[in-house]
């Protein structure tokens, strides 16, 4: 999949800019690698701002192939401000979800810890009583079915901010996300991708190039009046959904 570089200027002040991050733009430099990064754009973008003393700091740290709203402190305040509001799970969160298959429930919230699972894939999840409390919501918008089988829009809030949740949660609720190459699999397309080549079994299984997530509200506090930011679902999944 080629890595997309452009991204969108939703909303800035001297203090933080929230951008609208592509699918696969990374958010950092990982595991060595030379690449395109948001970082890497931001620093070109404000480079002015940088010179006059700004230090970025990435609060919503989507996974690369995760797309929608990321929000940046440009000093080290405005990054204490709002890594409080995290801290104290005072900020609202929304994401979509294209998932498979049709839930019997309207609406879902899963209390399931989680921990890294270890295995091959060593950043995989799982769900563990032992691990660290985990809290999301999810509502269907659609269910909607085509040639390729059944599958669901939902709505989901995370109430915390464990690494995955989103993705571990809809795996163990019965309904993974198109296009995850870790969560709903073996971790096969994953290893597959990692060096360098998805198989054709992969590619027909997983469906879409990218999983099917996008960050699309966030709402946090700023000089005492809630900020609400809103990305629409990209092309590429309301295509996939027939929106």
């Amino acid at each position: 999949m080629r890595a997309v570089t452009e991204f969108q200027v939703i909303d800035e002040c001297e203090d933080w800019i929230v951008v609208d991050k592509p699918a696969p733009l990374a958010v950092h430099p990982a595991n060595g690698k030379v690449e395109a990064t948001l970082l890497g754009g931001l620093e070109q973008l404000l480079l002015y701002e940088r010179a006059n003393g700004a230090r970025l700091s990435i609060l919503t740290r989507l996974d690369r192939e995760t797309s929608g709203l990321v929000l940046v402190a440009k000093n080290a305040a405005a990054a204490r401000h709002f890594s409080l509001q995290f801290q104290d799970r005072r900020v609202e969160k929304e994401y979509f979800a294209l998932v498979h298959g049709w839930p019997e429930w309207e609406t879902l919230r899963v209390e399931a810890s989680i921990v890294r699972g270890g295995g091959a894939v060593w950043l995989r999840q799982a769900v563990d009583p032992a691990g660290r409390d985990c809290i999301t919501g999810f509502r269907v918008e659609k269910r909607f079915s085509n040639a390729l089988g059944r599958f669901s829009l939902l709505r989901c809030f995370p109430e915390s901010g464990r690494m995955h949740q989103i993705r571990v949660h809809l795996e163990h609720a019965g309904h993974p996300l198109v296009g995850d190459k870790i969560y709903g699999t073996d971790g096969a397309p994953y290893l597959e991708q990692f060096a360098g080549r998805l198989s054709d079994a992969s590619v027909a299984r997983l469906i879409l190039p990218r999983h099917a997530l996008h960050a699309c509200r966030l709402v946090v506090g700023w000089q005492g009046s809630p900020l609400e930011w809103f990305s629409p679902l990209p092309e590429d999944l309301a295509t996939f959904a027939a929106l």
